[in-house]
Formats: C-alpha cells, sequence, structure tokens
C-alpha cells in the first residue's frame, strides 16, 4: 500500500473526504515527526510505539573492494508493535 491508497482507504474508512484525509494523515506524521525529532517517544495504545534510538559510529566494510570504512553515529527511528496490532497480523 503506497501514500495514496493509505488516503483513499482512510477517505472511505471514516468518511472524509480525500483532501481531508490526505490533511489528517499528513498532519499524524508532521506530528510523530516532531516529536521524535525531540527525541520523544509517540504511544499509540494497541498499536505501537515509535522512539528513537542512538547507533554509536562503528567500522564496516566496502563490499565492493573489502576496503574498510567508516561508519558515522547516527539517531534511528523505531517502531515497536503494540499487542493488538501484533495479534491481528499473526
Amino acid at each position: 500500500m503506497n501514500k495514496g491508497e493509505l488516503i483513499d482507504s482512510i477517505a472511505k474508512l471514516s468518511g472524509l473526504t480525500k483532501a481531508d484525509a490526505t490533511k489528517a494523515l499528513d498532519a499524524t506524521l508532521e506530528s510523530v515527526t516532531s516529536e521524535l525529532k525531540k527525541g520523544e517517544k509517540v504511544t499509540l495504545p494497541g498499536f505501537g510505539t515509535f522512539s528513537t534510538s542512538e547507533r554509536s559510529a562503528r567500522t564496516g566494510r566496502n563490499p565492493q573492494t573489502g576496503k574498510e570504512i567508516k561508519i558515522a553515529a547516527k539517531t534511528v527511528a523505531k517502531f515497536k508493535a503494540g499487542k493488538n496490532l501484533a495479534d491481528a497480523v499473526n
């Protein structure tokens, strides 16, 4: 499912217009992104939790040449599925 298909599904299930569903989805994604940038968690009970984690710098290898390269430290986004979502998928 891509973003357009998700918007169609939201509009159909909620009775919103596609324009309103687009605004709602964009606002939701912007809010989640904003909180993650601040280092906060976003918890949606029953669905899951979005959070961030620090990944330390490390040494890797270029698969084409075998030469060692340095991989910089960075912050990564994580998602942990909630019980209801995990149960629905299984």
